[in-house]
C-alpha cells in the first residue's frame, strides 16, 4: 500500500493546467532579435525579400549541423570582438541579450575575452570564455565554461542562439546580473557548533548556506566588504547573490551556527548516494539545525524547495483528526479501494485497500482513501488553520538565518482540498518543513528552526499560537511508532526503537515516470527529513538517508 493519489480525472487535469518543464510553466516566446537579426543577416531588403511580394515558405524542421554551426559561430566571434548588437541579433530575444552582453563589459568590467568552442552535441554547443577583470587598478583573469543551444524561429524558419543569462555564465538565471565593484556586503567566515569553519571544499553542498550567510550577517559581523565580481540576482529570485571572484579581500566577519561538523560531514555523504535527494536534521527540544545537505550544489532544495510532501502530510492531517475528535489511533476505519469527492476519483497506490483495520494501520501502511474519506466532515480551511496555529507552517515568518521557504498548505475547496489532505494538491513543502513537523511531535510544541542563535542578531522566532494537547502528541506518536515499527517506514528504521517515530510519503508530479519520496523521522531528540525528486517510495528513497543520519546521531548522544 503506498501514497499516490491517483485519480481518473488526470486528463481533465491535464487540461485545466500549463504544462510544467523543471518546476516552471513553459511558454514558447519568439523576441526582438528576430527584426535585428534579419537586417544584420542581409539588411532590409533581406527581410523584404522574405516577407515581401514572393512569400517565400518559412523553413521549418530540425536544424541542420550546418545551421548549429553557423549561428554559434557567428554569435560568438561577434561576442569575441566586442560586436554587442550584432551577437545579440543572432539570438531569439536580441534586448535581454543586448542588456547583459552590454553590461559584461559596462558592469562587470570583463574585456579581452576570448572565446572557444567546444565539441557540438547536437543542437548544443559547449564553449569556454577567458577574460579579464580589472577594477580600479586591479585586475585579475578568469575562466569558465558555459554553453548555448540553437533553436529555429518558428516565425521566419531561422537559426537563432536561444537566449538565457546561462549563455553568458553558467552561474546567471534569467534577471539576474553581473557587477564588479566594492562588495558591499562584507565576507564572513561561518563556524560549525564546535568552531571549526565551515567551507564549501568540506562541505560542498553549503554553497548556498554560506552565501545565505553572508547576505544576512555580513554587515553585521564586523567585517570589511572587498572588491569582487558577483552575480546580483534579479527582483523575483529566491537565491542570495553569489561570488565569482574575489579581486581583493575584504576582512572576513564571523558568524557562528547549529550546524554539526560530524553530522554534516555524514548528511554530505548520504546525498552523494543518491542522485536529487536533500535532507535535513535537527533537534526538537530547541530548534537548532544539526545538518542540511543537498545532492545538487545549487539551490538550497532542503531549505527553499517547494515541493508536494505527499503522505508525510498525513501527520498534520491526522493532527487535526485527533484534535476534532473524529478518529482515534486504534478505531475501526476503512480504507476502501476507490472513494469519489466533488467529481474526482481517488485511489490507493496499487489499487489497494483496508476493509477491516484500524485508523493506525491505514496510517502506518499510508492507505490514501482513509484520509480522504474524512472529507465531507471537514470545512475547507481546517488543514490550513492545522497546519498554521500548530506546526507554524505557511506564516512567512520564520527566521532561521538564510533564505528559506515556511511551506504552503492554501485554502481549497472540493477535490482539491480532498487532495490535501494526502499531502497533493496545493500543499506544498521542503525537508525542512517536514523535520520541523516530525519535531513538533516529538517536542509536543513548535520550535522554530534556526541555523543561527537569535542572539547574534536580536531577531525574533516565529511562533504557533497554540500547542497540541498531550494526548493528541500521544495519539500522533502511537501512530508514527508503529509506522516505523510495522508499517512503511519498518526497513529503514530497522533497529532504532523503541523511542521512534517515522512517516514515509510519495508524491505524484505530472510528466514524471516516478513519484518524489518523502521521510520523516525522529530518534529520541533529533530528527531528520529527506526528499529524493524522481525516486520513487520514500521508504526506499529518503528513508535510508534518514535512518543513517538518526542511527549516527543516536551514537553520539543524541
Amino acid at each position: 500500500m503506498g501514497t499516490r493519489g491517483k485519480k481518473k480525472v488526470a486528463a481533465e487535469r491535464r487540461k485545466a493546467r500549463p504544462a510544467l518543464v523543471g518546476g516552471v510553466i513553459a511558454v514558447a516566446v519568439v523576441g526582438a532579435g528576430v527584426g535585428a537579426y534579419a537586417l544584420y543577416d542581409g539588411g532590409a531588403s533581406a527581410e523584404a525579400r522574405t516577407q515581401g511580394a514572393d512569400h517565400k515558405a518559412v523553413k521549418t524542421g530540425p536544424l541542420s549541423a550546418t545551421e548549429v554551426q553557423t549561428t554559434a559561430k557567428r554569435f560568438l566571434a561577434d561576442w569575441q570582438q566586442g560586436r554587442v548588437a550584432q551577437a545579440a541579433a543572432a539570438t531569439d530575444k536580441a534586448t535581454a541579450a543586448t542588456a547583459l552582453l552590454t553590461g559584461y563589459t559596462k558592469n562587470a568590467h570583463m574585456t579581452g575575452i576570448t572565446v572557444t568552442e567546444g565539441v557540438r552535441a547536437g543542437t548544443k554547443v559547449p564553449f569556454s570564455v577567458k577574460c579579464t577583470v580589472s577594477y580600479k587598478g586591479i585586475t585579475k583573469p578568469m575562466t569558465y565554461a558555459t554553453s548555448l543551444t540553437v533553436v529555429r524561429s518558428a516565425k521566419d524558419g531561422r537559426p537563432y542562439v536561444q537566449w538565457h543569462a546561462s549563455v553568458v555564465h553558467p552561474d546567471l538565471a534569467d534577471g539576474d546580473t553581473l557587477v564588479t565593484g566594492e562588495s558591499g556586503t562584507p565576507p564572513i567566515k561561518a563556524y560549525d557548533r564546535a568552531g571549526g569553519e565551515l567551507t564549501t571544499a568540506k562541505y560542498p553542498s553549503l554553497g548556498p548556506v554560506l552565501d545565505g550567510l553572508r547576505e544576512k550577517f555580513g554587515k553585521k559581523a564586523g567585517g570589511k566588504a572587498g572588491i569582487e565580481l558577483r552575480v546580483v540576482r534579479g527582483k523575483q529570485s529566491k537565491e542570495s547573490d553569489k561570488t565569482l571572484l574575489e579581486l581583493s579581500k575584504g576582512t572576513p566577519g564571523k558568524v557562528k551556527t547549529t550546524l554539526s561538523p560530524t553530522l554534516q560531514a555524514a548528511a554530505e555523504t548520504q546525498v552523494d548516494k543518491q542522485k536529487n535527494s536533500s535532507v535535513v536534521m535537527m533537534r526538537p527540544s530547541t530548534g537548532e539545525i544539526l545538518a542540511v545537505a543537498n545532492a545538487s550544489h545549487g539551490f538550497n532544495v532542503a531549505f527553499q524547495g517547494s515541493l508536494a510532501p505527499g503522505s508525510t502530510m498525513k501527520i498534520v492531517t491526522s493532527t487535526m483528526l485527533f484534535e476534532k475528535n473524529l478518529i482515534t489511533p486504534d478505531a475501526s476505519h476503512p480504507c476502501p479501494k476507490t472513494y469519489k469527492l466533488a467529481g474526482w476519483t481517488f485511489h490507493n497506490d496499487d489499487d489497494s485497500e483496508i476493509k477491516k483495520g484500524s485508523f493506525k494501520l491505514a496510517f502506518a501502511a499510508s492507505c490514501n482513501n482513509a484520509f480522504i474519506n474524512f472529507a465531507p466532515k471537514l470545512s475547507n480551511s481546517d488543514l490550513t488553520t492545522e497546519a498554521q496555529q500548530v506546526y507554524g507552517l505557511g506564516m512567512d515568518n520564520w527566521a532561521i538565518g538564510v533564505p528559506s521557504f515556511d511551506g504552503s498548505v492554501p485554502v481549497q475547496s472540493g477535490a482539491q482540498m480532498g487532495a490535501s489532505l494526502i499531502g497533493q494538491g496545493g500543499v506544498r513543502m521542503n525537508p525542512l518543513n517536514m523535520a520541523s513537523v516530525a519535531s513538533t511531535v516529538d517536542a509536543g510544541t513548535f520550535h522554530q528552526p534556526y541555523l543561527v542563535s537569535p542572539t547574534v542578531d536580536n531577531r525574533t522566532l516565529a511562533k504557533a499560537s497554540r500547542t497540541m494537547s498531550s494526548t493528541t502528541q500521544s495519539e500522533l506518536k502511537e501512530v508514527m511508532q508503529y509506522t516505523a515499527a510495522y508499517g512503511t517506514a519498518a526497513k529503514a528504521m530497522a533497529g532504532l526503537g523503541p523511542d521512534y517515530g517515522a512517516k514515509t510519503g510519495s508524491a505524484e508530479v505530472d510528466g514524471q515516470k516516478k513519484p518524489n519520496g518523502w521521510f520523516t523521522a525522529y530518534k529520541g531528540d533529533l530528527v531528520a527529513a529527506g526528499v529524493v525528486q524522481a525516486g520513487g517510495h520514500g521508504g526506499d528513497t529518503a528513508g535510508p538517508i534518514v535512518a543513517a543520519l538518526l542511527k549516527l546521531g543516536s551514537s553520539l548522544g543524541g
